[in-house]
Parts: C-alpha cells; sequence; structure tokens
C-alpha cells in the first residue's frame, strides 16, 4: 500500500535509532506518521523485537490499531495501548515483588474509592477519633476529602506513605491502602505508582522490558504529568534512547490531572532529543485556521493559510434562552444535511457531525430537542459508560466476586443491597469465586432479583483461567427482560444488556486467540478499553471527549461567559480553557458553529440574562 507523506513526515517516518520530539500541530497527520514509522521498523529492522506504541487516550489506541491491523502479527509485534494499560500487563506479568499476584483487579469507581476510605478510617480507632474531632457531619464530610485528596496527590507525584512527613495523613495513607489490598485491588494511581516502584526497585524487570521493546513511540505526549514521565524515564534507565514523543503545547487540557507540556521540553533535554515541528494542516479549512490563530497567534501553519485549498467558514446562532438555542441548533444541522455544502466533498451524513458542550450540563436541552425529532446520536460524556438498571449492577458486583472472592468491599455492598447478613457466607467460601457464588444462589433462593443476576451467572459456565461463556448469560438477562412490564425499567435493563454486549464484542476483537479470560475482559472494562470510539449517529460530546476526533461539522453551543471560560477558572486555568477552546475549534474540518442563549434558566429556578463568551469578540462574531 503506497501512503504519500510530505518531507517533514518522511522525515519521521525515516527516523531510527536515538531519542525524536515531534511538536505536530492539529490536522498535520501525526497518527499517520506515527503508525507508518512503526510499519516501517517492523519491516526493515533486522532482529526479532516488539514496539511499544503508548497513548494517553483509549480513541488514540484504537485508532492506531486500526491503522495497523492489516500488519502481520501485529498484537505479537507490537503493544499499542495507554500508559495505564501497558503497566496493568507488567504488574500481572512482574508484580510479585511488588506485593501484586496474578492480574490487578481495579477499582476504578471514585465513589467506591472515597467509601473504601471512610471504611478504612472507621476501621481505625485513632483516625475514627480524627474525623470525629472535625465536628459535625459537614466537616466530617471535609476532611475526608481533604485525606482523599492528599492520598490522590501523593500517590500522583509517586510517594509511598512513608515519604509523607504529616503522622495522620501517613496513617490514613497507610489505612486505605491496607483496605486496597485486604479485597485484592489496586486503584489507577497505583498502576503508575507500583510499575515505578518496580523498575526502580527491580532493575533487572526494567532492562527485560528495554530488550523486548527495541523502540517506544509515545503520542499525545502533553498529556504527561509526573508520574507518567516518571515510569517512562524509569523504563528507559540512563542509556536507553530509541524513544519518539509526539504532542502539541497548544493541546494540554488535562492539567486538573497534573498533565504539563513542560514534559515535552524536559524529554527534548532529558533524552538530548532531536526536534521536528509538522506545521502543515491537512485537515482544516482556512475558517477554522484563521479561527484558531485567533486564539493562538504563534499558532503556525506550513505556509500561510491562504494555501489551504477549502475556504470553509463559522457562523453564530443567537438564541432566547437555552430550548431556543437547541432548537435553532437542531434546525441548522438539519438543514445543512439536506442541503448539503459546497465545501464538503459528497453527501452530509449525522456522521460527519458533532455538536460539543464544555461540560454535558449545556448539552441536556439539545439532547431533549434531538430526542424529541427521533434523530439519532451517542454520547461521549465521561471516561467509563456505566450500567444504569440495578438488576445489572448486581450482575457487575457478582462478576467482580467471581474472580476476586476476597473483595470485602463490593461482597459488603451486594450483601446490604439483597439483606445477607455476613455470619451466614462460611470463611471457607470467601476465597473461592464458584463456591461463593453457589452460597449466595442459596441464601436467595426467594428473591427474584438476585435468582435472576445468580441464575445468569451460572450461565456463564465459568472456569478460570479458561473461557466463560458471556454471551449465554447476557441472553439469560435478555430473556428476563422481555418479562418486565413497566416499560421503563425494561428499557433500562436493555440498554444496559446492548452495552455489555458491545464491551464483550469489542473485548474479543482485540485480543488475541485464546485469551478471553473473565479477569481479563473486567480489568478492559475498567481501563475503559472496551467502549465503543465511535457510533451511528450524531456525536454528542464534551470538548474533552472530543479530544482527537475530527468531524466536517462541529457546532458549539453554550458559548457564554462562565461556562466557556468556566467561571472557576484563574490564572493558569484560564490558559488551559483557552486551550481547552483551541482543541474544541480544531476538531472542525470545514464548518464551525457557536451557539449560546441570552438568558439560562438557574437550578433554583431563578432566569439570569447571559453575556456572551469573550472568545466570540475574540473571533468577532460579536
Amino acid at each position: 500500500m503506497s501512503i504519500h507523506l510530505s518531507e517533514t513526515q518522511k522525515q519521521i517516518v525515516q527516523h531510527g535509532d536515538g531519542a525524536l520530539l515531534v511538536i505536530a500541530g492539529p490536522g498535520s497527520g501525526k497518527t499517520r506518521v506515527l503508525t507508518e514509522r512503526i510499519r516501517r521498523l517492523l519491516t526493515e529492522s533486522k532482529g526479532h523485537f516488539r514496539i511499544l506504541a503508548l497513548t494517553f487516550t483509549n480513541k488514540a489506541a484504537n485508532e492506531m490499531r486500526e491503522r495497523l491491523a492489516e500488519f502481520p502479527d501485529i498484537h505479537q509485534r507490537a503493544f499499542i495501548g495507554t500508559l495505564h494499560s501497558f503497566c496493568l500487563e507488567v504488574l500481572a506479568n512482574r508484580g510479585k515483588s511488588v506485593g501484586i499476584e496474578g492480574r490487578p483487579n481495579l477499582l476504578e469507581s471514585n465513589q467506591d474509592r472515597r467509601q473504601i476510605l471512610l471504611q478504612a478510617v472507621m476501621d481505625d480507632p485513632k483516625l475514627q477519633l480524627e474525623l470525629y474531632a472535625t465536628g459535625d457531619a459537614k466537616s466530617q464530610r471535609k476532611k475526608l476529602s481533604e485525606w482523599f485528596n492528599t492520598i490522590e496527590r501523593s500517590k500522583k507525584d509517586l510517594y509511598p506513605p512513608e515519604a509523607i512527613g504529616d503522622y495522620t495523613d501517613r496513617r490514613v495513607y497507610e489505612a486505605y491502602n491496607q483496605a486496597l489490598r485486604s479485597s485484592n485491588t489496586v486503584d489507577f494511581d497505583d498502576l503508575l505508582l507500583l510499575t515505578y516502584q518496580l523498575f526502580t526497585e527491580r532493575p533487572k524487570i526494567a532492562d527485560f522490558y528495554r530488550r523486548q521493546y527495541r523502540y517506544i513511540c509515545i503520542d499525545e505526549a502533553q498529556d504527561l504529568n509526573e508520574a507518567q514521565y516518571q515510569v517512562i524515564c524509569a523504563l528507559c534507565g540512563s542509556e536507553y534512547r530509541h524513544v519518539m514523543m509526539v504532542g502539541d503545547p497548544k493541546q494540554a487540557i488535562f492539567g486538573w490531572n497534573g498533565a504539563d507540556p513542560k514534559y515535552l521540553e524536559r524529554f527534548e533535554r532529558d533524552f538530548q532529543a532531536k526536534r521536528i515541528e509538522m506545521r502543515e494542516n491537512f485537515r482544516s479549512s482556512k475558517a477554522v485556521v484563521r479561527t484558531a490563530k485567533k486564539l493562538d497567534p504563534n499558532y503556525r501553519v506550513e505556509g500561510s493559510e491562504d494555501s489551504l485549498p477549502i475556504l470553509g467558514y463559522i457562523h453564530l446562532l443567537v438564541a432566547d434562552d437555552e430550548k431556543n438555542e437547541a432548537i435553532l441548533v437542531v434546525n441548522y444541522l438539519q438543514a445543512l444535511i439536506k442541503q448539503g455544502h459546497p465545501d464538503i466533498e459528497g453527501s452530509l451524513t449525522l456522521e460527519h457531525c458533532t455538536i460539543l458542550g464544555r461540560t454535558r450540563y449545556v448539552l441536556s436541552e439539545v439532547e431533549e430537542e434531538l430526542s424529541q425529532r427521533q434523530i439519532p446520536y451517542y454520547k461521549q460524556l465521561s471516561p467509563q459508560d456505566e450500567s444504569e438498571s440495578d438488576l445489572i449492577k448486581d450482575f457487575q458486583v457478582c462478576l467482580r466476586l467471581l474472580v476476586n472472592p476476597r473483595d470485602r468491599f463490593h461482597l459488603s455492598i451486594l450483601l446490604n443491597r439483597w439483606q445477607i447478613d455476613e455470619q451466614y457466607i462460611p470463611l471457607q467460601d470467601r476465597d473461592d469465586g464458584l463456591k461463593l457464588i453457589t452460597t449466595l444462589t442459596k441464601l436467595t433462593s426467594n428473591n427474584p432479583n438476585p435468582e435472576i443476576v445468580l441464575n445468569a451467572i451460572q450461565k456463564l459456565g465459568y472456569t478460570e483461567p479458561g473461557n466463560c461463556q458471556f454471551l449465554k448469560a447476557m441472553d439469560s438477562l435478555n430473556t428476563f427482560a422481555q418479562t418486565i412490564e413497566n416499560e421503563e425499567e425494561r428499557a433500562l435493563i436493555m440498554e444496559d444488556i446492548l452495552l455489555w454486549r458491545r464491551h464483550w464484542d469489542i473485548f474479543l476483537r482485540s485480543q488475541p486467540g485464546g485469551k478471553h479470560s473473565l479477569t481479563s475482559f473486567l480489568s478492559q472494562v475498567a481501563m475503559g478499553t472496551t467502549q465503543q470510539p465511535k457510533q451511528e449517529g450524531l456525536a454528542l460530546l464534551t470538548v474533552h471527549s472530543s479530544k482527537g476526533l475530527e468531524f466536517d461539522v462541529v457546532f458549539l453551543v453554550g458559548m457564554t461567559e462562565g461556562t466557556f471560560p468556566d467561571y472557576r477558572a484563574k490564572g493558569e486555568a484560564l490558559e488551559e480553557e483557552k486551550r481547552n477552546m483551541f482543541v474544541a475549534t480544531t476538531r472542525a474540518r470545514r464548518i464551525l458553529v457557536f451557539s449560546y442563549p441570552r438568558t439560562k434558566k438557574m437550578p433554583w429556578g431563578d432566569i439570569r440574562e447571559q453575556q456572551p463568551s469573550r472568545y466570540l469578540r475574540m473571533f468577532q462574531l460579536i
């Protein structure tokens, strides 16, 4: 297959050994360059080796896999995924020396993590007294949040409990970690912290991975934070330098996670990397590029925007209120699709369009309008899809207990929901998933919902580490759902069943033959790698979830002061808001449509006048 590359792209693709930093602007073809370089290295370089291709979003990893899918044995020749998923694999295979036996069980929910912290504090008399001493319930919740944030911040900085100076904070951190380990679980931050400890305390293990992966390619490197950068440095050691980082400082929008574009500069300095800038824009129209330049005058495109072949345009819709805004946006969308546009090649469909909001809340009226007109759409508003129905939530907890019966936290949740006294669970059953499920089945024989859930679990035919019959369990739940008279409840359950079928289907397609264990499946769901990246219909996205995607037409709604930029943003956070806007505008290939309501109904019922966003003035639209 012949791929046309620009001279700059060829230079990157042909780069061999040594460190390379690529600054790649929006629309410059960075994914093409990454995949073509991987293809060339695997084809032309001698010897038996693998390539480690790391990204910071599942969307980017999925796109890279799709582009390399036709390469022979790509699963054996390259690891393509997020840094967290790589760390998960490292700990699953080599984590014994840092306390990980087998594949780690992930506790991904913040709500669950906070609940585990509360339990850990209440189980420690001294910490319990410390919590009660803060005062009323509100003060106690505030103190728990402070402790939770301290733990999270410490892990993100790669500090173990013994590195914490304050005695109480250290004790809380230790209690939280102990509660995780007693449930045989780790949290997301542990994946990085424990991998870092493994590489630094067991240098032979780091050397094993260096020898296995001759070349490392890192995408979206502007999203690196301290822990991620240090894990990469620990993996590479003092001499390994066959690393390529690709990123764009203008698209650094995850500051809340500690991400900072400064790590691009640190990499260039620490690794003595060659630097190449990709200034071409093969995606966007003149109008989109000019809009992006108003946000960042330093944004440079090879040549000038006048050399771009497509004119494109930007437009502003001003509405009376949020309901009227939704009507105007959907009217405009339908007219565009019906009439087409000369700047868009071929017919324009819903799949070529997206409606973006700074937060999910500004999209609620739009979603209602789309539903009323029966316009198909899909949402990607949060990192993980979550089950909504109680039945499927219980099924999900039972799956966890089947593969990790030591998960005391989720066991207690299930027993409370099903009103079972823990004393009726024999101790010998708490270390064997199949025995635990059998005991629960006996204890809930007269309870309809648990009986349905546990019957579906039995249909799995589970024998770890062998395969399981996941779709048979889904069929069992679906058969039950058909008998539910309440239409809303039935629809909720069936939607969740469809979600889990999609998870399983993507998991099967992404795994090498034979490796279809339930443990591996649940860890992939927790990592978000089984989410469907792009679906049929109109995409309804937040700015953060749109990163890495592109559309012919982008609508950006809710463009008022206090919404975009966010009212809380000050100082550096305000600069990050501008980068958010840069990302949002550069998702467009051809057409950008902004909208805002003159008034907004507040949660407490007041109607308030709204001021148009400062960015609209910057774009000279008002």
